[in-house]
């Protein structure tokens, strides 16, 4: 992604109606999770997602992928954290996100397991984890719940419906991924806004709605127009979370590297750097490494 632009909507289109779920209220409910000292956390769970969408309550999502980070942003009382696929570019130096494996997910969502409390943990399915056959898409989802998700992540709308409905008769919670997909870049002929042109539009909403109807539980949108975002938002039943899609999702989502400020290979129109922590890493590295050069350290208070 590098940006997107707006576009205006005229009113629900027939694709709209079709989102709309019946009526009913969302249940209420955490689980209480006792940890050792005494200790109960509030732990939050899908049920409290769709009840932050009722109440206009935003969702908080942020990418880890170790345990460190996965208990800090836990303390910072984020709602959702998300091991994604992005650690394929983040973590491990891939150019994207293709050459994820199921084994990378694996370990990474343990290690962020171990790491969180409260938080709602989600993983993402990697590529060629579920589009070969429904089968696949329910064993591979089943082992990352093995690994400490809760939720799993897929990406697609009508073309991922049956392996949506497949895990999601499993009992397993999915999310759905639509607008900007980075497993479909080839076809997509690169990181390209989505949803600017009417047809393109249209297959957005038909996407939103058979996703929804397959049996997610949410719906990420990534670089589609904010006008377009909003409107899928209110005709869904279900909670959406956005990256690169304006303001009027329920909820957003930012990998921790962008937002901190430590992913310089390129910086996304959509990414807010709340932080700037890469300079403050060079430096910290920079002065330990003068140091031991200069044999300034360890020094007397550093030995024993």
């Amino acid at each position: 992604m590098r940006g997107h632009g707006a576009l205006s909507c005229a009113g629900p289109s027939r694709a709209t109606r079709k989102l709309r779920g019946p009526p009913g209220s969302v249940p209420e409910g955490r689980f209480l999770l006792r940890q050792t000292g005494g200790t109960i956390v509030r732990k939050t769970n899908i049920l409290d997602l769709g009840k932050m969408k009722a109440e206009g309550s935003k969702i908080v999502m942020i990418t880890a992928y170790d345990a460190l980070f996965s208990r800090i942003f836990d303390e910072c009382g984020v709602d959702v954290i998300l091991v994604g696929d992005s650690l394929g570019m983040v973590v491990l130096g891939h150019p994207d996100t293709l050459n994820v494996t199921m084994d990378d997910m694996v370990r990474h969502t343990e290690a962020a397991a171990r790491g969180r409390r409260r938080a709602f943990l989600m993983a993402d399915m990697p590529f060629l984890s579920y589009q070969a056959s429904t089968a696949d898409a329910v064993r591979n989802a089943g082992r990352l719940l093995q690994a400490g998700a809760e939720a799993v992540k897929l990406e697609g709308g009508r073309n991922a419906a049956s392996m949506i409905r497949a895990i999601a008769s499993a009992d397993i919670p999915v999310m759905a991924h639509i607008g900007l997909t980075p497993q479909s870049i080839h076809r997509m002929g690169g990181y390209r806004v989505q949803g600017k042109t009417d047809p393109q539009r249209e297959r957005l909403l038909d996407d939103a709605a058979a996703a929804q109807e397959a049996g997610a539980f949410s719906l990420l949108l990534e670089g589609i127009p904010a006008s377009l975002a909003a409107e899928i938002t209110q005709a869904l039943s279900i909670p959406t979370v956005g990256i690169g899609a304006g303001p009027g999702c329920d909820g957003q989502v930012l990998v921790m590297q962008d937002l901190l400020g430590l992913f310089d290979e390129f910086r996304p129109k959509f990414v807010k750097r709340f932080g700037e922590l890469r300079k403050p890493v060079e430096d910290a590295v920079s002065a330990y490494a003068a140091a031991v050069r200069d044999g300034s350290f360890p020094g007397r208070e550093h030995s024993f």
